[in-house]
């Protein structure tokens, strides 16, 4: 479920539709959580959907570190890739703020942190990276927990519209990361090690 402060709006012929927020979000706020009406999707049951279907299910869906595809029910499926993201997945099943995010601006995250299929040359940023690998995980994983780390501590100082749809035990599992009672698990154990190439699709969020 994606955060109800946001909207989806269009950007241009070449990226589609992206995810906007409508108020400010602030750091530390869950953005993202996996709830009860997003599909699972394991590659064999992917196979037996007719190309129609799996096209838009490659699209729009990203996948898990046991490689199943995780298909957002919600606008969730929306958000684009930027180098500079200012949202992130977590190893707690759901994404957080890494900083503010001011009325107008659009939700991003790193498409390396969702175990893509295949590599694909993104839109150029500030920066030296212009290439999206499937093993990005393991690249950038030190990088992406130092910045998670920075958002973690104002967790529980910002409103969080989410909350309900977090499970109460990963909820008190964050509240201890917070309050730096507990220390948090690497994004890195979000990678899917086995990395097949099932077509030439990522979650792109591009429609």
């Amino acid at each position: 479920m994606i955060h109800p402060h946001t909207e989806v709006r269009f950007i241009n012929k070449q990226k589609g539709y992206g995810l906007f927020a409508t108020k400010r979000i602030p750091k530390g706020t869950v953005t993202w959580v996996l709830d009860k009406l997003d599909r699972e999707i394991t590659p064999a049951e992917m196979e037996n959907y007719e190309e129609k279907y799996r096209e838009i299910l490659l699209t729009y869906s990203f996948r898990n570190n046991c490689g199943n595809y995780i298909f957002c029910w919600d606008n969730g499926r929306y958000i684009n890739h930027s180098f500079h993201p200012n949202c992130c997945q977590t190893a707690y099943r759901l994404e957080i703020a890494l900083r503010d995010i001011l009325t107008g601006d659009e939700l991003t995250n790193d498409y390396g942190s969702l175990n893509i299929i295949a590599p694909f040359e993104a839109e150029p940023e500030t920066g030296t990276r212009r290439v999206v690998y499937p093993d990005d995980l393991l690249r950038y994983s030190t990088a992406w927990d130092q910045a998670l780390a920075a958002a973690f501590p104002v967790l529980t100082l910002v409103a969080q519209p989410l909350q309900p749809f977090v499970d109460p035990e990963t909820w008190k599992t964050l509240q201890r990361i917070a309050q730096g009672k507990t220390e948090m698990v690497s994004i890195q154990t979000c990678y899917y090690g086995k990395q097949e190439k099932m077509g030439e699709h990522t979650r792109n969020g591009e429609g």
